[in-house]
């Protein structure tokens, strides 16, 4: 499951590279383009934390930049942080409603999202017969004396 996510968020960011350009009207810095492109290989390469430290730098200084907002969104995709994705997606879309990579890579996400969230609602409730499994054992105490 997690490497189907990856995938297909590794995907979006290649569509959106290769449609290129800023969609938001403004001329980004020119730091910012250093910034996407780095943050681009370092999801291709699966470091995501790098991508979004990328991608959020990018968007602090360019809050419009569809092209980093939605790199931004595919990014929190992929580590599970899903609201966040949400938001963000939203965000590129109210400042590029006509993007078409951007719209599809929403849409995706949309309909993985909506799948998501009603099973992580609904799974306490949907088998009350089962037992629940036990819980991880704790860890072993520390030693008495505090010896560091």
């Amino acid at each position: 499951m997690i490497r189907t996510i990856r995938a297909r968020a590794v995907l979006a960011l290649v569509l959106l590279a290769a449609a290129g350009g800023c969609a938001s009207g403004q001329a980004p810095k020119a730091d910012n383009g250093d910034q996407l492109s780095f943050g681009v290989e370092m999801a291709r390469r699966g470091l995501w934390a790098e991508a979004l430290f990328r991608f959020e730098k990018v968007r602090a200084t360019a809050p419009n930049d569809v092209r980093a907002l939605n790199n931004l969104a595919v990014s929190y995709e992929a580590v599970g942080r899903f609201e966040d994705a949400l938001a963000t997606y939203r965000a590129a879309v109210a400042a590029s409603p006509d993007n078409r990579p951007l719209k599809q890579n929403y849409s995706r996400f949309l309909e993985f999202y909506q799948a998501f969230k009603p099973k992580k609602a609904a799974a306490p409730a949907a088998a009350p017969a089962a037992e629940p499994p036990p819980p991880d054992p704790a860890p072993p105490p520390a030693p008495a004396g505090g010896g560091a």
